[in-house]
């Protein structure tokens, strides 16, 4: 589960709820497109502005419409006690593994970090993903504690922030974290201009944003790498190279996401929770440019 594609999708809502049946679509299309898995309520899908309620509802309508996708869901939360509640209801639901941010709002310590992955670890019965993303939980792991949680029952992966484009430097990268973690624990990259470099340096998963809207061209980069084809690989991430700006320009994946959805017919308008917006005026026009050029209907 915890290799190749994981495809992330947009969790469609506006202020009275979320949109299920443009949810059931994007992933009924994963599950056609035969991802390697589904991965719901990460950042992508908007977690932290979901309801536990709301978050049960979206685990359980992943499950349902992902055929025999294994279906990853985040579970991460400000308090301990709802990330627990939150990991019973996606493993009621038939979810096959979770994903746990360590959510702050009060700064964290790393025994804070470790007490969270141990607490849950024995509270759940599928493998568990560490989400290492700095950018929104302000939280930074260092490779000696990554060691130390991927000891733990059911901790089968490490969702890693983006590594540098230079390729050796990215294989140093990936050694070091990979010299301190069991063989079972996979490495997976996330940050989509980074995922072909990620990838050819060993990392063994990409959870991909780009993958939840268009996992066909996604597909088509990880079986490259996969395959050890490295000219190839690069040459699909270097086609992308006018998405991956957008992505720098307006701080990050989300927005740029959201905006192609609702400009390809994914998804109505507004697609994200308030306060949050899709790119409107200029930079709308910029990203439907690119759609238009790279062909992404």
């Amino acid at each position: 589960m915890f290799t190749g594609l994981s495809a992330f999708p947009l969790t469609p809502m506006n202020e009275q709820g979320i949109n299920e049946q443009e949810f059931i679509q994007l992933v009924a299309r994963l599950a056609h497109a035969k991802v390697d898995s589904i991965g719901v309520l990460g950042s992508t899908g908007s977690y932290a502005y979901l309801s536990v309620e709301e978050r049960a509802r979206v685990a359980k309508l992943s499950v349902e419409n992902a055929a025999e996708v294994p279906v990853v869901v985040g579970i991460g939360a400000l308090r301990t006690r709802d990330v627990l509640a939150n990991a019973e209801h996606a493993q009621q639901a038939g979810a096959s593994g979770l994903l746990l941010a360590p959510v702050s709002y009060q700064k964290l310590t790393d025994d804070d970090v470790y007490n969270l992955f141990s607490t849950v670890s024995r509270a759940i019965s599928v493998p568990l993903c560490v989400y290492d993303n700095p950018g929104t939980t302000h939280f930074t792991f260092s490779d000696e504690l990554h060691g130390r949680i991927a000891e733990l029952p059911l901790v089968r992966s490490i969702k890693i922030p983006p590594v540098s484009t230079d390729l050796e430097d990215a294989k140093a990268r990936v050694a070091r974290l990979r010299a301190l973690i069991p063989e079972d624990v996979t490495i997976g990259i996330s940050g989509d201009p980074a995922a072909a470099t990620g990838l050819l340096a060993g990392c063994e998963v990409w959870y991909s944003v780009f993958g939840g809207l268009y996992p066909e061209h996604a597909l088509a980069l990880t079986r490259a790498a996969q395959a050890g084809d490295a000219e190839q690989t690069l040459a699909h991430s270097n086609a992308l190279a006018a998405l991956w700006t957008l992505y720098h320009e307006h701080g990050g994946s989300l927005r740029v996401a959201a905006t192609m959805a609702e400009l390809t017919g994914r998804v109505s308008a507004p697609c994200l929770p308030q306060p949050l917006n899709t790119l409107q005026g200029q930079a709308r026009q910029q990203v439907k440019a690119v759609i238009e050029a790279l062909g992404l209907r």
